[in-house]
């Protein structure tokens, strides 16, 4: 990778194999994502076609004492209906079951569009329903019949390759004249002579299929465009994982790897762009959040595998995918943690943070949503340091650092947890910045609480700058050590003489911390057991991705 970005230098991205030809069909030529929605709609118009179905076919006839005589009267009336019917809650159902893939679902639904046509053409051109019935349904007509109106629809709700869409659309539209004929040969329809025939009960559904074929090929085509602008360079976005203030997490999949990975993208209509100084500033920010966490070699910060700018102008880069909680959710979840448990991961995030102010990088933004917990191969309780977003090298010029740090992103941090001098926009802070707000990480930890909550970002600012925070202990009943308590209040010093000065400081003095217990490898597996078993994270992936 090279060492700087250009950033007139646009992404190619690898072509897509199936798109050299034009020829794959497989509904997996869809993201993920599209899938599971085109499965939910799926299952939204099995159960509106079962609904319109009684409503229509059936609600008329058993309103009415004649109706009810000749709906009951023979099977031949009401078999075909509730057949229909029957199946579309089977559709439904099985839509709704999770261990069946989306591309398996929709290929039932294909099925489904063609027994669904028959369903129609026999309440409208069968008489199952008895002659009120008959009226609604158009029967005894020669409009175009509700048929059409299914297939068009159904194509529009459910995406199908174009040239799949053209053959379910033709076998499903014969049931308009296939049915009006076996009434003719039952003697409940009129016969017509082979012209009327033709152009009443045929050729209207020949200008259907063109029309179903031109509309799948319309929203397929939306699909598997969404498709390719998901590729970025040798990996597949497959499902987001979440948003950021900046930008959004996915999960993605490399094309020929089995390893999975994390991709954080950066669009660039969010960066507010006014001018080409302020795109060649953030172009420096990302490309420098990148170095400085590819620089890192300590296994508790973030691995990045590549960075770069799509052809679209998104910043992205791609890390490891891990499988956790950040320390925001872990304690919104299940509360305050024990004290030996707060100092096993203190530790871990000192390390990371060591390393990056040894080389003179500053993190800016150490908060609970930017520390991972994970498993970690075989280990867990495994922290993760993230987000190097706001990184400020050391020994960068504070003109040179001002201008990387505006352009309409704001570079101050989050404000519950933020140090004085940053509160007070001061460029000349240097690693004790971290450590103060490691402080209020171990604050959360221990006490389930923020260390200031002020009823906007700026007055919890201010409570940083001039307010003595309450100690520890007076905001939970767990208790908290003597020594560590006075540890994390003298990370929250106003005064960063008055702090740790710097993170192996701070490890050592939270190592001697006496506990009253350990927490142990058997301790945090059998938490681990119990709230995050583990997952084959390779199976899951293939299974979001289908077969490609």
């Amino acid at each position: 990778m090279a060492s700087e970005l250009d950033p007139k230098t646009t992404l190619v991205r690898a072509a897509d194999p199936s798109s050299r030809s034009g020829r794959r069909t497989s509904t997996s030529a869809l993201p993920p994502d599209l899938l599971a929605a085109a499965a939910g709609r799926l299952r939204v118009s099995a159960l509106m076609y079962a609904a319109a179905y009684f409503l229509s076919a059936f609600l008329p006839a058993l309103l009415f004492a004649e109706g009810r005589a000749v709906l009951f009267s023979s099977p031949e009336y009401w078999l075909p209906g509730t057949l229909s019917l029957a199946g579309a809650l089977a559709v439904a159902w099985l839509v709704s079951r999770p261990e069946l893939s989306d591309p398996v679902k929709l290929r039932a639904g294909l099925s489904f569009e063609v027994l669904g046509s028959f369903g129609i053409a026999a309440a409208q051109y069968h008489d199952i329903a008895a002659p009120i019935s008959q009226g609604l349904m158009g029967a005894g007509g020669f409009g175009l019949s509700w048929v059409a109106v299914w297939v068009l629809l159904f194509n529009v709700m459910v995406p199908t390759p174009p040239r799949t869409a053209v053959a379910v659309a033709a076998v499903s539209v014969t049931a308009v004249p296939l049915t009006y004929a076996a009434g003719v040969a039952l003697g409940r329809n009129v016969p017509l002579d082979p012209a009327s025939f033709f152009f009443s009960l045929v050729s209207p559904y020949v200008v259907v299929v063109l029309l179903a074929y031109f509309g799948a090929r319309i929203v397929y085509g939306l699909g598997t465009a969404v498709r390719r602008a998901r590729e970025l360079g040798s990996y597949r976005l497959v499902e987001r994982l979440g948003r950021g203030g900046m930008g959004e997490v996915w999960r993605a999949r490399h094309r020929m790897l089995a390893r999975p990975a994390a991709i954080k993208l950066i669009r660039p209509e969010v960066l507010g762009w006014r001018d080409d100084e302020s795109r060649q500033l953030l172009l420096r920010r990302f490309e420098r959040e990148a170095q400085a966490t590819a620089s890192m070699r300590s296994e508790h910060t973030m691995e990045l595998y590549d960075f770069g700018v799509a052809d679209d102008g998104t910043f992205y880069y791609v890390m490891e995918l891990l499988d956790g909680f950040d320390l925001d959710e872990l304690v919104e979840r299940f509360g305050p943690l024990p004290a030996e448990r707060v100092v096993h991961l203190l530790l871990q995030i000192c390390a990371s943070l060591g390393e990056a102010h040894e080389a003179g990088l500053i993190h800016r933004d150490v908060k609970p949503a930017n520390l991972y917990l994970c498993r970690y191969g075989r280990e867990v309780d495994f922290i993760k340091v993230l987000d190097f977003g706001l990184v400020k090298h050391g020994r960068m010029p504070e003109e040179s650092a001002d201008k990387l740090t505006g352009a309409d992103v704001s570079a101050g941090g989050t404000p519950a947890f933020m140090s004085p001098e940053q509160a007070l926009g001061e460029e000349r802070g240097d690693g004790r910045s971290d450590l103060y707000s490691m402080g209020c990480v171990a604050y959360w930890l221990l006490t389930g609480t923020l260390v200031f909550k002020g009823a906007t970002p700026m007055e919890t600012m201010v409570m940083h700058i001039s307010r003595q925070p309450e100690p520890p202990s007076a905001r939970t009943t767990l208790p908290i050590p003597g020594d560590l308590e006075a540890l994390v209040l003298a990370c929250l010093a106003k005064d960063p003489d008055a702090r740790p000065q710097t993170a192996d400081e701070l490890a050592a003095r939270l190592a001697s911390v006496p506990l009253a217990g350990e927490w142990t490898t058997s301790l945090a597996r059998e938490w681990w057991d119990r709230h995050r078993p583990a997952v084959d994270r390779e199976r899951v992936v293939e299974q979001d991705v289908g077969a490609t």
